[in-house]
């Protein structure tokens, strides 16, 4: 179950900030990812395979789901994504995610990529997970309507309502709307790190943490998808043990990640192309309008040239809540800053970031 909800008038927390409880998963999910695979798919002609790789994707009608209830659909060039990891237990999730499942699922790792005109550069803003946010009224997958409710979990918006109240709930908070959106489970994250035959990071220090069962020296290491799981996941073996922290390791590994993809040599192994197209396909659920490899090929091959140098990373502007130290609150003057610059298609403004809420870890991995 979700933490208890924050309420104004709550006693104000002292001395240091508690490390949350354990068992909750988190995953870095990101389009190239699944992409990886299918970039040169579309055009094999590959019959058979083609149709079995079809049938693999898991889709979800945002557009029908949520109606004409949405910002303008700005047409300037640019993209604007919301990449979610879900924590399910459900099936292969629950050995790759550990604890037990529960029926339930929450966003636990969330993103919005916005691609720029011309598709050469990109900025990734996460959005932590413990945030305090005001989250739309939603409906279902069952038709159960939900009221809007102020002071929740950002991520409970998904265990709501699904991916269109996630969707909702994004669009929001920002004012821009979701051209796409895409997700990836946990034990599809952990296969397709695997099939890219693993990525290779550098530690500047030690990571021990229990709960994510990761263990790692200080050096260079190749993750195995086991490893590479656990370290987007931890927050107790490095830092404060802040969500905030979490994503710093976050970002630094999709950088790792999106410069080993561009060397991964698909082209010239047939058997790790499928291996990769298989597992990106079965991982992944996306909108309606990517919910083919034709239409997931195309939209990977408009962002195949971006590497680690052409991303600029964002966390939302946030602020810790004085009254509960495992929340944070939307710092809105400077967040208003990011998502205007995406919404006119320009550069996220260094300021933004300025003054607010940072956890610990950046740097650790590189």
């Amino acid at each position: 179950m979700p933490d208890s909800d924050s309420k104004p008038g709550r006693r104000r927390a002292k001395g240091r900030r508690r490390k949350p409880r354990p068992g909750r998963g988190k995953a870095l999910r990101i389009v190239a990812w699944s992409a990886a695979g299918l970039v040169v798919l579309g055009g094999t002609g590959c019959g058979y395979v083609y149709f079995q790789l079809n049938g693999n994707i898991k889709s979800v009608d945002i557009n029908q789901a949520l109606g004409a209830d949405r910002p303008d659909d700005v047409d300037n060039g640019s993209q604007d994504i919301l990449v979610l990891g879900s924590d399910s237990r459900a099936g292969s999730n629950q050995k790759a995610g550990g604890g037990t499942d529960d029926g339930s699922a929450r966003s636990d790792t969330a993103m919005v990529v916005h691609i720029y005109k011309g598709h050469k550069k990109a900025s990734i803003v996460s959005i932590p997970r413990d945030t305090l946010i005001a989250r739309p009224s939603c409906t279902d997958k069952d038709g159960t309507d939900h009221p809007a409710q102020d002071d929740v979990m950002f991520n409970s918006a998904y265990s709501t309502g699904g991916a269109a109240c996630a969707v909702k709930t994004v669009e929001s908070m920002s004012g821009i709307r979701m051209d796409h959106y895409v997700e990836v489970d946990f034990s599809g994250f952990q296969e397709l790190i695997d099939d890219l035959g693993g990525v290779e990071v550098t530690t500047s220090k030690a990571i021990d943490d229990p709960d994510s069962h990761l263990e790692l020296s200080a050096g260079t290491h190749q993750l195995t998808g086991e490893q590479a799981l656990g370290l987007v996941r931890t927050r107790h073996g490095v830092g404060d043990g802040s969500d905030l922290g979490r994503i710093q390791l976050q970002q630094a590994f999709m950088k790792a990640l999106m410069d080993q993809i561009k060397h991964v040599g698909v082209f010239s192994s047939p058997k790790k192309l499928y291996d990769l197209a298989d597992t990106a396909t079965k991982s992944v659920t996306t909108d309606s309008e990517l919910a083919s490899v034709k239409d997931l090929s195309s939209f990977a091959n408009g962002l195949k040239g971006l590497g680690s140098n052409d991303m600029n990373m964002v966390t939302l502007p946030v602020q810790y809540d004085p009254a509960d130290a495992n929340r944070v609150l939307v710092d809105h003057a400077k967040s208003a800053q990011v998502w205007k610059a995406l919404k006119a298609d320009r550069a996220v403004p260094g300021s933004a970031g300025r003054g607010t809420a940072t956890g610990t870890a950046d740097g650790v991995v590189k």
